[in-house]
């Protein structure tokens, strides 16, 4: 009888440890995305204007501009863009991994964005631009997920 007692008070303590203030998972603080830019552009003083390839470490895309670029063209050409911060892609403080798939994604359709400016509208001799081009934006307006489908139409007039 004794050892039940004995188990069931270590049960009662482990439980009462367990959920008490003290020991109590504290939830993470909301990424501050200004915060971490601002700390990025602070790590590459003096380096702004070199290749991004020679800054930082895992650059596949955008290989031919400049640190201070890359870092404009990830907060508004995607942030922005796709209406997320820094961590839909990357681990913060760790911006080389590649361990979130949507770093991957990203990287796939920054060079459909690419083949479609360079390799179908330039030779689309109709339009009316001298520089035709599409972006992020184009398509996702602000949304993780494209705009796939027409918005509604308003109601008919009577």
């Amino acid at each position: 009888m004794s050892l039940i007692r004995s188990s069931l008070w270590c049960a009662l303590t482990l439980v009462v440890v367990a959920i008490s203030p003290a020991h109590a998972q504290s939830p993470e603080a909301p990424f501050d995305q200004a915060k971490a830019l601002a700390e990025l552009r602070k790590s590459i003083e003096g380096k702004e204007d070199q290749q991004a390839v020679d800054v930082f470490m895992n650059v596949k895309q955008y290989k031919g501009v400049t640190a201070e670029r890359l870092l404009r063209i990830m907060e508004f050409g995607f942030s922005r863009s796709l209406g997320v911060t820094c961590t839909h892609c990357h681990v913060p403080g760790e911006w080389e991994s590649d361990d979130k798939g949507a770093k991957e994604t990203a990287r796939a359709m920054s060079a459909m964005v690419s083949a479609i400016n360079n390799d179908y509208l330039k030779n689309i001799t109709t339009l009316n631009s001298a520089n035709p081009s599409v972006n992020c934006t184009t398509c996702h307006r602000g949304q993780k997920r494209p705009a796939l489908e027409l918005p509604t139409p308003p109601p008919a007039a009577h």
